[in-house]
């Protein structure tokens, strides 16, 4: 008798000791599953709109493949999209991707997620401090450096220029800085007007028209994004100028490459393509499962894309 309650108690604490390690293994989903958060601005343009399209795609590829779900947000306000942060911090997710809206106004709640203890990749637009554990991003210092130097060289050093920024983020003083740098030293060109096209057409047909109305002459504009070179080449187009020699943009859209291949007013993209968010959702996948990322910092190329090479890049059934 003694030895069958003996035996009766080592049963029992060896099924605690198995529950107890189950329970130990599943996540805050219940079902012992990874999970990725994915936080994203909603689809205010063309760009934005391919992006999140990618990502849904990536996403459920890797749930299809690997088992590892996700939880997306979109955002349209910088609080918002804190709120979003925060409540995929509370959900207990096991990795967050972020592209923040604004650098400064997300940087505090990419801390918290810092301090929660839960891995941070950053997609594009980085933070202003260092919480993101991995950050993948298109070139953009050389997007600007490289639309710059196309000016300096088709206005042979001599011109008035506008320039239509983002609004305020990593992505924006980037590219407004390398352009910046690329004709320091040409005084023969002059900035006559920099404005900010908050990444919107709409916003940048308006602010172009004003433009427009200010500066007489003008012989061509740096657009930091291909929605806003189509507002300013709208804006162009109606007010009747035929002083500005070409305009150019940054992402690589089906639409921009038409009008290079047409011989329109924009003459020169340069690529900053939506796709980056599948490599930033496949890194966040591997860090869920285990794996070191293999590098803190992704940087994609920004290839020039002109008249010279469209027909490499033009694919007709891109939805971008």
């Amino acid at each position: 008798m003694k030895f069958l309650k003996k035996l009766l108690v080592l049963s029992i604490a060896v099924m605690t000791a198995l529950i107890l390690t189950a329970c130990g293994d599943e996540d805050a989903s219940g079902d012992g599953n990874l999970t990725i958060g994915i936080s994203l601005p909603s689809a205010t343009h063309g760009w934005m709109g391919a992006l999140i399209d990618n990502a849904e795609n990536q996403a459920q590829e890797i749930q299809e493949n690997e088992g590892i779900d996700y939880v997306m947000t979109n955002a349209e306000d910088p609080n918002s999209q804190a709120n979003d942060v925060d409540d995929l911090i509370n959900q207990d997710v096991d990795v967050i991707v972020l592209l923040p809206i604004e650098s400064a106004a997300l940087s505090p709640v990419g801390q918290n997620v810092k301090d929660a203890g839960i891995p941070l990749v950053v997609v594009d637009r980085e933070l202003e401090n260092d919480a993101a554990d991995v950050v993948v991003k298109g070139d953009n210092e050389g997007i600007g450096i490289n639309a710059g130097e196309y000016f300096v060289d088709q206005l042979n050093g001599n011109g008035k220029v506008v320039e239509i920024t983002g609004p305020p983020n990593s992505v924006t003083e980037q590219r407004g800085s390398g352009f910046q740098e690329a004709m320091d030293g040409e005084d023969g060109l002059e900035i006559v007007a920099s404005q900010d096209g908050d990444f919107s057409t709409e916003t940048s047909l308006e602010v172009m028209e004003n433009i427009l109305q200010s500066q007489p002459e003008i012989d061509a504009v740096f657009t930091q994004d291909d929605g806003m070179a189509v507002g300013v080449v709208q804006a162009i187009n109606e007010a009747g100028r035929e002083d500005i020699q070409f305009v150019t943009g940054a992402g690589g859209g089906k639409d921009i490459f038409e009008d290079i291949q047409d011989g329109g007013l924009i003459s020169a993209t340069f690529l900053y393509s939506p796709a980056m968010i599948e490599d930033g959702i496949k890194v966040a996948a591997d860090i869920a499962d285990g794996s070191d990322p293999e590098e803190e910092e992704v940087i994609l190329e920004a290839t020039e894309v002109n008249s010279d090479n469209v027909d490499e890049h033009y694919d007709p059934d891109s939805k971008f």
